[in-house]
Parts: C-alpha cells; structure tokens; sequence
C-alpha cells in the first residue's frame, strides 16, 4: 500500500470510530428544564446580522453554571463579536458544541472536559449585552446530513446544524 492509501485509509478509520462513539447529552446550564428555552428559536428567521438562529438561548441568572453537553476537547475558547466569550468542544460523532454569551469561562483550549464538568458561566456577551442572561447554544456537525436541507433562507447550511431542542429532549 502506497503512503497516500494508507493515509486515507487512517482518515477513514479516524472518521468512522468518532461516529461510533456514543453521544450521551446533558443540558447546558446547571438545573435547567426545557422551558427554560424556546424550542421554535431554533432556525427562528429573521434574526438580526445572522439572517437565522441556528440554536437555542437558554436562560438563567447571570453566574450560573454553563456545563460541557458532552464529553470531548475543547477545540476554542476565545471571544467573537456577536458570540461575545465562546467555548466550542469536540465531541462524539464529530459534533461541535457551541457555547456563547458566556460570562467567564474555566477551560483551556486542549483540554478534554466531561459531561456536566463547568466550562463557564451565564452571562450576556457579545450581542446580548443588555439582555437576559443566556448561553446561544449550538451543535455544528462536521460531517453533513444532507436530507436536513430545505428551501428556507440559508437551508443549505441546516446539513450541518442540529436541532438542540431535538437531541437535548432525548
């Protein structure tokens, strides 16, 4: 085999084994139910510079704990405009979770966090200054769905974002 099939060959193996590994899912903010969200946010048109709400708010008192959804590596931890200071972890089935308008954050890029283990706290950063205090949540698949696309406003990219509301309620 030459070095290139053998490699390819190692990406495959890599790709498939992430989409075997379990995905056990909590919700995001520590004592949280699902009415403390709203489940038609969730690719909610129009909405503001985003043209389309591609997650769910869930909402709580400024501090709370926001905890990691899953298991895996927390791939960035930073601050972006509108997301104000963000979190995203790798998790199973090649899954990024995305926390943002987070207060502070307790993690470091790198780090492997568990499922429940505190990653920040609530807050109202970035565009939801002056807002009720929330964490946007979001879970961006690296590997497409492609039945998920429809003919709404940036459909195409519904491939990749999944239905918070959807999974959490499991």
């Amino acid at each position: 085999m030459t070095y290139f099939k053998r490699t390819l060959f190692g990406l495959f193996l890599l790709i498939l084994l992430g989409t075997l590994v379990p995905e056990k899912i909590q919700v995001t903010v520590a004592g949280a139910v699902a009415s403390d969200w709203n489940q038609n946010t969730f690719w909610y048109e129009p909405w503001g510079s985003s043209g389309v709400h591609k997650g769910v708010d869930i909402f709580g008192k400024v501090g709370t704990a926001v905890i990691s959804a899953v298991d895996g590596f927390v791939i960035y931890k930073g601050h972006v405009d509108k997301g104000g200071n963000v979190v995203a972890v790798l998790g199973p089935k090649w899954r990024i979770h995305y926390y943002a308008h987070l207060k502070s954050d307790s993690v470091s890029t790198g780090q492997f966090v568990e499922r429940r283990e505190v990653i920040g706290t609530l807050g109202d950063s970035g565009n939801a200054q002056g807002k009720p205090a929330h964490v946007h949540y979001s879970i961006l698949s690296l590997l497409p769905h492609p039945w998920l696309v429809t003919t709404e406003p940036q459909g195409w990219k519904r491939m990749f974002y999944l239905d918070p509301d959807a999974i959490l309620k499991r």
